[in-house]
């Protein structure tokens, strides 16, 4: 792994060779996505792709490195890509919850802190998978309603649905001010129960 500074540096020439070959490509820092329209095309861009590398003394991740197409979908950048969705790829959604999983244990009391670092995590999460390409609406919206689980669970120290009614959703928004992910999205849709 390299920095995203160098890694710029040293990836120009690939830049300039796919682009020399006539190949559509997308590349943040070391990651890059080479667009074909068919897979003897996705061949030899890969071929390409493999002899730049190896002429600038790098080599490619064998478990990264594949050849995909946009109907099954393919990661990059913490997203799968499809051409039915483009929402979160299943280990950055892990990676979220285990975030909200240490925030929300039941052994810590619900407090303003515990709200702030919860909002942070919402928001940066958000922020970064609620672009307008998204399709993200319903995903949010069950960990929307996961988070708030959780919080009841923490508050309460159990896990009972009769909390739903002690604890509601206008006490999330207004006392606590919890952020919900949905209100990223821009939809009329945030409005839900639960």
């Amino acid at each position: 792994m390299i920095s995203p500074l160098l890694a710029n540096i040293v990836l120009n020439k690939l830049d300039w060779r796919l682009e020399q070959a006539g190949y559509r490509f997308v590349r943040y820092a070391d990651d890059f996505v080479v667009v074909c329209k068919t897979k003897t095309q996705a061949q030899a861009a890969l071929e390409l792709v493999a002899e730049v590398m190896t002429e600038l003394g790098l080599s490619l991740s064998p478990e990264k490195t594949k050849i995909a197409s946009y109907g099954k979908g393919y990661d990059f950048l913490g997203f799968r890509l499809s051409s039915k969705s483009r929402t979160m790829r299943a280990k950055s959604l892990e990676k979220f919850k285990t975030k909200i999983r240490e925030i929300t244990r039941r052994c810590n009391n619900l407090d303003a802190r515990v709200i702030e670092k919860l909002n942070q995590v919402i928001r940066g999460t958000a922020n970064y998978f609620a672009p307008e390409f998204s399709t993200c609406i319903k995903l949010f919206q069950k960990l929307d309603k996961w988070i708030r689980m959780r919080v009841r669970c923490m508050k309460f120290k159990r896990k009972l649905t009769y909390d739903n009614y002690r604890l509601k959703m206008r006490h999330f928004d207004k006392k606590l001010g919890l952020l919900k992910l949905l209100d990223f999205t821009g939809t009329s849709m945030s409005k839900t129960q639960a």
